[in-house]
């Protein structure tokens, strides 16, 4: 199957380039610290750097003032040491980003990618940006798309609810190539940057509803029991939480967030009951939760649609994500 996008809104904004801006997507600098303006050199820039990073509170800093300087340069950061060593110049707007980024902004909008599995995407203003932990989840349905695979099955089909950046997606198409993989976006603004991440892997984008895709006049409209995997990392925050990173309250968008009702399982759980529609029995669902969501994803896994379900701990040792297999035919949903 070639990629191709379905709905795909035009681009505007910062979105239509890709590339980081502080015009019209980002807050304008400020409050550059003397000490990195007068750095005379490179080893002395990452120092006052790092500093100030410190100074906001930001436990990343040595990290984020490295990130920064080797995106403006171009180079690894092993090059990036042995060119501080050199005593090499400062690179141009290098304390303007230092700036943005002690504001709390994230670090992958000032260097317009974020590492995910195998890949680097694209990401920006207006799409959430991929964290670690879903590392963990792509790969249990990358593990359970190739367990279809050795079943016998030629070419296993994978959709991705709420597919945002389109990280999950993109990692199961590249890491198992065999796959069809389908994705599902709602935001407009999420869909471009989906779109460009998933524009050379072969992924068809759907723009649409993920608690409707497949039903009749819906997008999606013939996945219904034919999916081998169904995953999602959806919005998923409980109403009643409120962040205290600045990067996740202020920049990542509110539709990503928060999963709806008091503990956010709204979204979830009607996604649960579409996945139950969509898979084909024996078929897998992968989501991922709060750390706080467990029970309620046994409760709304305790079904007769739904065996096997486990819910998985991240690597720090907190619920993070539950895996169910499709039992029963798509008639008894309404049980």
């Amino acid at each position: 199957m070639s990629g191709h996008f379905v709905g795909l809104p035009e681009p505007s904004g910062s979105a239509a380039t890709g590339a980081p801006m502080f015009d019209d997507a980002l807050p304008a600098p400020v409050g550059i610290p003397a000490s990195l303006g007068e750095a005379a050199d490179l080893r002395a820039a990452l120092r006052a750097a790092t500093a100030a990073l410190r100074a906001a509170h930001i436990e990343s800093a040595r990290n984020d003032a490295e990130v920064l300087a080797a995106h403006l340069l171009d180079v690894d950061r092993g090059r990036l040491a042995v060119m501080a060593l050199m005593g090499e110049d400062v690179p141009a707007g290098y304390a303007e980003l230092v700036a943005a980024r002690a504001q709390r902004v994230p670090l992958q909008h000032l260097t317009g990618s974020a590492p995910f599995r195998q890949l680097e995407l694209q990401v920006g203003p207006g799409v959430f940006v991929p964290r670690p932990e879903t590392e963990l989840v792509a790969g249990a349905a990358i593990d359970a798309a190739r367990a279809v695979l050795g079943a016998g099955v030629e070419r296993p089909l994978v959709v991705d609810l709420c597919t945002g950046s389109g990280a999950i997606a993109a990692a199961v198409a590249t890491e198992l190539p065999q796959a069809e993989v389908v994705a599902v976006e709602l935001s407009d603004n999420a869909l471009i940057w989906a779109a460009r991440n998933l524009e050379a892997t072969g992924v068809e984008l759907l723009h649409g509803d993920a608690r409707v895709v497949g039903n009749p006049g819906e997008v999606g409209e013939g996945l219904q029991t034919n999916v081998d995997v169904l995953i999602s990392n959806p919005p998923y925050i409980p109403g009643t939480r409120h962040h205290a990173d600045p990067e996740v309250g202020n920049h990542d968008p509110v539709e990503a967030l928060y999963g709806g009702g008091a503990d956010g399982m709204d979204l979830p759980a009607a996604l649960i009951r579409q996945a139950a529609l969509l898979l084909k029995p024996g078929g897998t669902l992968v989501m991922e939760h709060d750390e706080t969501q467990g029970e309620a994803m046994r409760q709304a896994t305790g079904t007769a649609q739904w065996s096997d379900v486990v819910v998985h701990q991240d690597l720090t040792g907190r619920d993070r994500f539950t895996t169910a297999v499709r039992t029963a035919a798509a008639a008894d949903v309404g049980e």
